[in-house]
């Protein structure tokens, strides 16, 4: 599996943003597609998820609300629409997919298997 990100940009705090992974290879029903981000000088942190045969998302509490996962698996595309965007969102955003599908450690970057680059995302105050 190859993961393809896009969408980053600079955008004015409030604004939104919807970034793009675009998946070839097979990616199987229970497998995870996932949204990490990293800060300048911090870890990768999860950001969201969703399971490519299912339809709950999943997000860590600072996003909830504001962002929102969703697929389209004809055309193997993971999208992450990030509205009310803050200043601390600013990070690279990177897309995942864990052939593991264990949701009890969906949050861990070593859950999975695949990454595509990063996509600098920028709010300005």
């Amino acid at each position: 599996v190859q993961l393809q990100a896009s969408g980053g940009g600079l955008v004015q705090a409030g604004g939104s943003l919807r970034l793009s992974c675009a998946a070839s290879g097979r990616i199987f029903s229970n497998y995870f597609m996932a949204w990490f981000r990293q800060a300048p000088g911090k870890e990768r942190e999860f950001v969201s998820a969703i399971r490519w045969g299912a339809r709950a998302p999943y997000y860590t509490d600072s996003v909830k609300g504001r962002f929102t996962i969703y697929r389209d698996n004809a055309k193997n595309m993971v999208y992450l629409q990030m509205d009310s965007l803050k200043p601390e969102d600013t990070a690279v955003y990177f897309c995942a997919a864990s052939s593991r599908g264990i949701l009890a450690t969906l949050t861990s970057t070593r859950t999975y298997d695949y990454w595509g680059q990063g996509t600098l995302v920028t709010v300005s105050s």
